[in-house]
């Protein structure tokens, strides 16, 4: 097959008659979960204005979070051991119920059951979809997958912000849960063929031993990323000694739940995962702080203080689609690309935090940051894909997650305690960009080591 007839016959292995229904499933599935995480922020402050105290805050996304990382941890092992049939159709409905259950919630009691059940329905789901691409879609093909699963959460990211605040305003905070219901259960309806085609594990297929102590580690996985998660939203000392014991408590839970050699760049599965930690640390943790640093230190309106993350989601969409026309380029080449592009985005930062930067740096540099994280992102989860045997995907792909959660909490709560000490943006923030950027050049230089091994 030659490159220019490449872009045609992979979207004909995405949309062809038999995998139509299955990726617009897919990527519905995975947009369901963006709005409901970029909405959820917006209501929130009127949804505990009327059912809770503002000291409750930060309880509803601990424990969606607490949730998703052990369902996670567990729906990576169910799909490796009986597939991911069971998942497919039982975690977005799971999720679905959580919607409601939050929707009708009158108390914050019953919103939190509702955040946890959403939590499942989405950690599983996760994993569930990665090990349904490496069962539906070649490899030539997967590419392009990835780049329509990134797209997924660009709309949501533009849209449901707005949505959600109109929606709250107009209706009720009550709707932002309870509109997505009908869209769950479309999506399930799409997947269902696709999972009812799917032919049970071969029983003589290599598994993914089970480690000891799964249940804790992914206990302690969930408890560890729920305290970071909380204390990155409180400041001063308790929030020091939470995220303190956080750690020692992640500590034991990561070795059971990780593949070896991720802490040492291992080549091949643990450098993919060591790069998924990497990339959604360095860019998310910047992106939650961003608004603070063109509005607290320079002065923009909230509005326009905004709009850096709406062109970095654009140049993450538009990278993502190119690297998806084009399966014949290297990933482990388009990894590093995208860790240098991240880098330069993220160092450009430095000239925009501190009191005396340019602000309206911020957006060429997070446009390269975008791009960098199109092209990363879906080439790394293409690596994982590829260097899985079909018993290790739902294990390396919630390794990968977990990677990227903790990733995330541990540096925006790190950006919370250097606010909390030195007290202004202008001061903190240009230290917590300096440290990024180092993670970011770091993983430049282990990139190739995504390859697999000789």
């Amino acid at each position: 097959m030659t490159t220019a007839a490449a872009p045609s016959a992979v979207r004909t292995e995405l949309f062809g008659p038999d995998r139509r229904a299955t990726t617009i499933g897919i990527v519905l599935l995975i947009s369901l979960v963006a709005f409901e995480s970029m909405g959820v922020g917006t209501a929130m402050p009127a949804l505990v204005a009327d059912i809770g105290a503002v000291s409750l805050y930060a309880w509803p996304f601990v424990a969606f979070m607490a949730a998703a990382v052990f369902a996670t941890v567990l729906g990576g092992r169910w799909c490796d051991r009986a597939g991911p049939r069971v998942p497919l159709v039982g975690a977005p409905l799971l999720f679905g119920l959580g919607l409601l259950v939050a929707g009708t919630a009158t108390g914050m009691t019953q919103l939190l059951i509702g955040r946890v059940l959403q939590g499942l329905g989405a950690g599983t789901q996760a994993v569930a979809v990665y090990v349904l691409v490496a069962a539906v879609y070649p490899e030539r093909a997967r590419p392009a997958v990835f780049g329509l699963i990134s797209s997924a959460w660009v709309l949501p990211a533009l849209l449901g912000p707005p949505i959600s605040g109109l929606v709250t305003e107009t209706v009720s905070w009550h709707w932002v849960f309870l509109g997505l219901v009908p869209f769950v259960l479309l999506a399930v309806a799409l997947v269902v063929p696709a999972v009812r085609r799917l032919e049970p594990p071969d029983p003589e297929r290599e598994v993914t031993p089970a480690r000891r102590g799964l249940v804790l580690g992914a206990l302690g996985a969930a408890a560890g990323v729920a305290a970071l998660s909380w204390a990155s939203q409180h400041g001063g000392v308790i929030a020091a000694v939470v995220a303190g014991i956080a750690i020692v408590v992640l500590a034991p839970a990561l070795i059971r739940l990780f593949p070896r050699g991720v802490f040492r760049a291992g080549r091949g599965i643990p450098t993919v995962v060591l790069s998924r930690g990497l990339l959604a640390g360095i860019f998310f943790t910047v992106n939650a702080y961003l608004p603070l640093m063109l509005n607290g230190t320079h002065g923009w309106s909230l509005a326009m203080a905004g709009v850096p993350l709406i062109v970095g989601s654009l140049g993450w969409s538009a990278a993502s689609a190119w690297q998806g026309r084009h399966p014949d380029l290297s990933r482990t080449v388009l990894l590093r690309i995208g860790f240098v592009l991240l880098a330069v985005g993220t160092a450009g930062m430095l000239l925009v935090a501190p009191s005396w930067g340019l602000p309206w740096l911020a957006l060429p540099f997070w446009v390269a940051a975008g791009t960098g994280m199109g092209l990363g992102f879906s080439s790394m989860s293409f690596l994982l894909l590829q260097q899985s045997a079909a018993g290790e995907v739902g294990f390396h792909s919630s390794a990968a997650q977990i990677a990227d959660q903790l990733t995330t909490a541990a540096m925006i709560g790190a950006g919370g305690a250097l606010l909390a000490l030195l007290g202004t943006p202008a001061a903190a923030l240009p230290l917590l960009v300096a440290v990024l950027t180092a993670m970011a050049v770091l993983g430049t230089l282990v990139a190739g080591r995504a390859s697999a091994p000789r």
